[in-house]
């Protein structure tokens, strides 16, 4: 069987942890393992490395690869599916299904958004069985078993009994909590945005109803995003076909899509406090707080407080759902951290930006074993490395040396220099940026960064 991984998402709703340049799908928040990596072990249980296919974007892809690479699994690169553009789910899928068909044929396909927490269990692995019987004559989506009145998720109504599963009789939106008290009342399932069908199956019901996405992927790729509508598999084709299925699932399951949501994940102190980082609290209780540094609270109940090292987030929990409207506002103002986290990802690993000034910045680079910087130069600011970890192999105008933990070198405005991690170990090097300019497009390359 192959799997889909969807991870092009973009998250604002957990800002400042997530960005649009560092969603959810990659934040380690329960344990030290990214949603995304989770996800990957979860499709491993139905799926050889090499039918797993994972659709994102180009921002995302070297997080993607490096989260694979994490887990010490072998996805093959072919199988890391870009999409130029951002056009929800059918098209997401769409073109995984297309790549799946091109290069092995018709196959059964399990499609996993890579932004859940799901809890494996008994009730997991026998869904995923009954789906594959299912899969080869209906589009199969699994539905959650409620635990409660829930008003953030879509539900669905369970129809015709088929053999380990249901007709869907209809798909609802999200209720208000009356509805969704009734709902769970008459055996409603949540809509997991988890599904399964047979490549032949899918492609057939898209041809009767979502033909605009067809016609679309005849095209070249770039061609086809610029055609394709902007829908969900949900409008584009579920709630159209008279072939959807319903598996129930009886696991525990969070979209992880509010802050609430992550409180109500994490464990608690004797306060209800659900903490992540080092913290200090008297007097309080309720209340979710995340920081990276010392973060201490007197007094404080049922509030969300959140410090992702270049940005604090303070709100009630009542209010967390606004947190997209600070995001909005950020991104009015030309605001970067509306977008950037402090860490941004490259082919050769990362860099972290430590501190800065007007004429001056800190950051901190890291350097994947085998991999490093190519020739380069900047006409604006010149640089002071330490390494602090590993060896690095440096060539500062023209001429080739190492430099261990402890030693440092200096590369002024103007001259070529290139950088890379010739060991097993990653490479660390804390660098100084000064000069009157320190934007990252004042880099002029003469070699590709090895990647």
């Amino acid at each position: 069987m192959k799997t889909i991984i969807l991870a092009g998402g973009k998250g604002t709703r957990l800002w400042p942890l997530s960005r649009e340049e560092f969603p959810k799908q990659f934040l380690k928040i329960f344990d030290d393992k990214s949603l995304l990596q989770e996800t990957l072990e979860r499709a491993l249980l139905f799926s050889k490395p090499e039918e797993v296919y994972i659709v994102t974007n180009e921002k995302y892809r070297f997080m993607v690869i490096q989260h694979i690479k994490e887990l010490d699994v072998e996805i093959p690169d072919d199988n890391v599916i870009l999409e130029p553009l951002a056009k929800n789910t059918l098209p997401a899928i769409f073109y995984g299904v297309k790549t799946i068909i091109e290069n092995d044929g018709n196959d059964i396909v399990a499609v996993l958004p890579s932004d859940h927490l799901i809890r494996v269990n008994d009730s997991y692995i026998k869904a995923f069985e009954n789906a594959q019987k299912l899969a080869k004559s209906y589009l199969v989506t699994f539905g959650i078993k409620p635990t409660k009145p829930h008003t953030g998720y879509g539900y669905i109504k369970p129809g015709e009994p088929l053999e380990g599963g249901f007709k869907v009789e209809k798909f609802v939106e999200k209720p208000d909590y009356e509805t969704a008290k009734r709902y769970v009342e008459e055996g409603y399932l949540w809509n997991s945005g988890m599904f399964m069908f047979s490549t032949d199956v899918f492609m057939e019901e898209c041809i009767k109803h979502a033909p605009e996405v067809v016609m679309a992927f005849e095209e070249d790729v770039e061609t086809a995003y610029e055609r394709t509508p902007d829908i969900s598999i949900d409008y584009g084709l579920m709630e159209k076909t008279d072939k959807a299925a319903v598996v129930p699932l009886n696991v525990f399951w969070s979209d992880v899509g509010s802050f609430d949501a992550i409180y109500e994940i994490m464990e608690k102190d004797e306060n209800e406090n659900a903490v992540k980082g080092e913290v200090v609290s008297i007097d309080s209780k309720n209340n979710l707080i995340v920081g990276e540094s010392l973060i201490a609270t007197i007094g404080i109940e049922n509030a969300i407080i959140v410090d992702s090292g270049d940005a604090i987030l303070v709100c009630s929990r009542e209010e967390s759902q606004k947190v997209k409207d600070i995001v909005r506002i950020l991104k009015e103002r030309g605001d970067k951290r509306a977008d950037v986290h402090r860490t941004i990802y490259r082919p050769w690993g990362s860099f972290t930006v430590l501190e800065e000034g007007q004429f001056y910045k800190i950051i901190k680079i890291k350097i994947l074993p085998k991999k490093g910087l190519g020739l380069r130069m900047h006409y604006h600011r010149s640089e002071h490395w330490v390494v602090v970890r590993g060896t690095a192999k440096v060539e500062v105008d023209g001429r080739e040396f190492l430099l261990r933990t402890g030693e440092s070198t200096f590369v002024p405005a103007g001259v070529k220099y290139k950088i890379e991690n010739p060991g097993v170990l990653p490479l660390e090097v804390i660098e100084v940026q000064i000069g009157e300019y320190l934007g990252e497009d004042d880099i002029v390359r003469f070699e590709e960064d090895e990647k």
